[in-house]
């Protein structure tokens, strides 16, 4: 199972205090020695943290693929094909989230999604749908002509956290999800469940399948153990670790657990 690791974290130290310190472009070839085997980042519409000038040259000094998530908008659209990364992950955003909360809403936006990717392919980007891991969804990814999907573990792993951590204790705890434990074992084995299904039902349409968004070092295994899945996404818990732990060993760390 291929690594994918999301640097996006990095450029949010740095913005934090509006100085070029961390540079995430420094991340690159510690990635690389470390076994990863692609680079994602997600420019955003607001640029929270990611810049076009980090996307420009990450994606040209890269020795790893680049996998660029975005937005459907038209000028975001526009810069990825500019820069051409290996592959542009198209992705819900919303201004006022902390981080993604969901799939793509495909059947809503449907044609603004397929001339988003008529436009990637003709530039010969190949192109990824993050989505929920749905029936309908993987079917019209199918219909729009992609080459891979991301399933969305967000749900999956807000259900692990609340069941195996501590963040039912915090401020940040999930209102609805603050219920039994036995309610929490069921809708973790469901969301699994879930997950596996809609892999395997991508599998069956030619799909490659990634997934990705809120895995960590603890829930990991319960992904990686989904043979049909071909790539994990991974961010936030990485940089988190790569505090104490340094880039390299905490890359190592994920690529052992996901190995196992």
């Amino acid at each position: 199972m291929l690594l994918g690791v999301n640097i996006d974290h990095i450029a949010v130290l740095r913005e934090a205090r509006k100085i070029n310190d961390p540079n995430p472009l420094d991340a690159l070839g510690i990635c690389k020695l470390a076994g990863a085997e692609q680079i994602t980042i997600h420019l955003r519409e607001d640029r929270r943290h990611i810049h076009d000038n980090d996307a420009k040259y990450i994606i040209k000094l890269s020795t790893l693929p680049v996998n660029l998530e975005c937005s459907i908008n038209e000028k975001i659209i526009d810069i990825a094909c500019k820069f051409k990364p290996s592959r542009v992950t198209l992705v819900p955003e919303n201004r006022e989230e902390v981080t993604t909360e969901g799939g793509l809403d495909l059947k809503s936006n449907f044609e603004r999604i397929k001339n988003a990717v008529n436009k990637l392919h003709e530039n010969e980007i190949e192109v990824s749908l993050f989505i929920d891991p749905t029936k309908d969804m993987i079917e019209l990814s199918e219909q729009l002509q992609v080459e891979w999907i991301e399933l969305h573990t967000g749900t999956f792993a807000n259900v692990y956290a609340m069941l195996h951590g501590n963040l039912n204790n915090t401020h940040h705890s999930i209102k609805e999800l603050e219920l039994p434990r036995e309610d929490l074992k069921k809708l973790l084995t469901k969301s699994r469940k879930e997950i596996k299904k809609a892999s395997i039902f991508a599998n069956e349409l030619n799909l490659k399948v990634a997934a990705g968004h809120g895995l960590n070092y603890q829930n990991v295994t319960m992904i990686s153990r989904i043979k049909q899945i071909s790539e994990l996404n991974i961010g936030q818990s990485i940089i988190a670790r790569s505090v104490f732990t340094g880039l390299k060993d905490a890359i190592i760390e994920m690529k052992n657990l996901i190995k196992d």
